[in-house]
């Protein structure tokens, strides 16, 4: 289980969105695959439910969480491979711990919890609850999105991530988060620049 949940090495750029649902993530995570590109590892929570939704009619338990962990990995290792300087990351392990301690008392299993503190990204976007709610077949939670707004920051501060709110409607947030991609582009290329005179 752990080389599933572990995230494979690659030399590009990694950013995350990040943040309470129905707050614009995977609409902002296709804007920027466009903008750039690239590709964007979708949130693999949504197809794994819904699939359970439509099949049992039944909704997501902790024993779930580990199956949806293993899944998402695989998305984002696949996809590392294919992306062309970024990959947009719908969500990560450390969102996931996350839902995980917010709707099962604070439960979060062991490999989980290790491999979301332990893989890294570039930067995270955390989306504000000024988007409508939207509700569907797995939102749930449509009174307490401030509440899961300020755990989701809560984390992020805890475990040093690096990340930028991001407020305002659809193009207010994709200028302001393309604003801060080209700035860790051009310094990523600055940096290979450095590297190669050196080599």
């Amino acid at each position: 289980m752990e080389e599933k949940l572990r995230q494979q090495k690659a030399n590009i750029i990694k950013v995350v969105l990040f943040g309470p649902e129905s707050t614009g993530k995977t609409t902002l995570s296709r804007q920027l695959a466009v903008h750039y590109n690239t590709v964007w590892a979708p949130e693999y929570a949504r197809e794994y439910l819904q699939k359970k939704w439509n099949n049992e009619r039944s909704t997501c338990t902790n024993k779930d969480l580990i199956k949806i962990a293993i899944g998402q990995m695989e998305i984002e290792n696949r996809l590392s491979k294919k992306a062309d300087r970024i990959l947009i990351c719908d969500t990560d392990l450390l969102e996931t711990k996350v839902y995980s301690e917010s709707y099962y008392g604070g439960f979060v299993d062991s490999e989980l919890n290790k491999h979301a503190i332990e893989n890294t990204y570039d930067l995270y976007f955390l989306t504000y609850i000024d988007t409508p709610w939207e509700a569907d077949d797995l939102r749930d939670r449509p009174n307490e999105r401030k509440e899961m707004f300020d755990t989701f920051e809560k984390a992020l501060i805890k475990y040093k991530r690096p990340y930028i709110t991001l407020k305002g409607g659809k193009v207010t947030r994709l200028q302001t988060a393309v604003n801060v991609i080209d700035k860790l582009l051009s310094e990523r290329k600055n940096l290979d620049r450095f590297s190669d005179s050196l080599s």
